[in-house]
């Protein structure tokens, strides 16, 4: 990693993860996951806060979530009709994240396919953002290899 700092335009999106945190009180998304990659993404941007903006995730209950959303913990199957119900909210989200960037944007995303299904309508747009893919959503290896050439901390 040089010390150059992080690639612009350059945001993670991770599915969310069927463990989470037994909590009665809201937890920013990033610290209520407890699988996937979400634990060793939060103690890779521990002190890094600005890196957080960055950060998102594809939740079968919510759609696309900030990583500093507050959260309860929730037990929701990606189905495909919920797939199809998420997918607008998706686009409108990622769209309003990437502010005007969509084709100089890099994602990486990673999760499993029915979690990338909720991305379809963003896919579709002529302007779409670039996609890097890791369909193992516990494949941190594979994430962190991308986020040092990304030079995120």
């Amino acid at each position: 990693m040089s010390g150059s700092g992080p690639l612009a335009d350059t945001f993670v999106i991770a599915g969310c993860s069927r463990s989470k945190a037994s909590t009665s009180l809201p937890l920013p998304a990033l610290e209520l996951y407890q699988g996937g990659i979400a634990p060793a993404l939060c103690a890779r941007l521990a002190g890094h806060d600005e890196l957080l903006g960055r950060v998102m995730f594809l939740s079968a209950r919510h759609g696309l979530i900030g990583a500093s959303q507050p959260l309860l913990p929730y037990d929701h199957v990606l189905t495909e009709e919920r797939a199809r119900a998420l997918r607008p909210q998706v686009r409108t989200v990622l769209r309003r994240r990437l502010d005007g960037r969509s084709g100089q944007a890099l994602l990486l995303v990673t999760a499993e396919p029915a979690y990338l299904s909720l991305m379809a309508d963003v896919l579709a747009d002529p302007d779409r953002p670039r996609i890097r893919w890791i369909t193992d959503p516990r494949g941190w290896d594979d994430t962190a290899a991308v986020l040092d050439e990304w030079n995120w901390p």
